[in-house]
């Protein structure tokens, strides 16, 4: 975690990881809710998976944002599949927007901790303590033009 960028992401999957855990919690309660989980058991199962994969981001490890963007399109994606086929095939256009509108959050939000874990894997980690002096030129030796470059070794 080395930018604000980073922590947000990270903020963004515990703030909708505990939303799911609402939608779930209000569902196996019968209480009714502004969104029902799409199937419960599988649901529960999912909450338990994104647990996995926050403590593997917050440890910048990509196979967590991989699972975690893989898990979330195999479940949200084909509830926003199906919500929007109606739409665009002129049939019954009776759509639950909030469903359809959760669903697309998590795959944006998936794709964006994908997304965020893959350019950070290029970067190289900046130590303050001896990066001052590994890249100012000003501390390079200079050497003379007489100077003796032979390396000679003692036996």
């Amino acid at each position: 975690m080395r930018t604000f960028a980073n922590w947000m992401v990270a903020m963004f999957m515990i703030m909708y990881w505990g939303f799911r855990v609402v939608v779930a919690y209000q569902a196996a309660n019968y209480a009714e809710f502004f969104v029902q989980p799409i199937n419960l058991t599988v649901e529960i199962i999912l909450l338990f998976v994104t647990v996995v994969c926050i403590i593997l981001v917050f440890k910048r490890k990509l196979i967590g944002g991989i699972i975690y963007f893989l898990s979330y399109l195999a479940y949200f994606g084909t509830d926003l599949f199906k919500a929007i086929m109606p739409v665009f095939s002129g049939g019954d256009v009776s759509v639950d927007y909030m469903s359809a509108f959760t669903s697309f959050l998590a795959i944006v939000l998936a794709f964006a901790v994908l997304l965020d874990l893959a350019v950070d894997k290029g970067r190289k980690p900046k130590d303050k303590k001896t990066d001052w002096f590994y890249t100012n030129k000003e501390y390079d030796r200079q050497f003379d033009d007489r100077a003796d470059r032979n390396n000679y070794k003692t036996l």
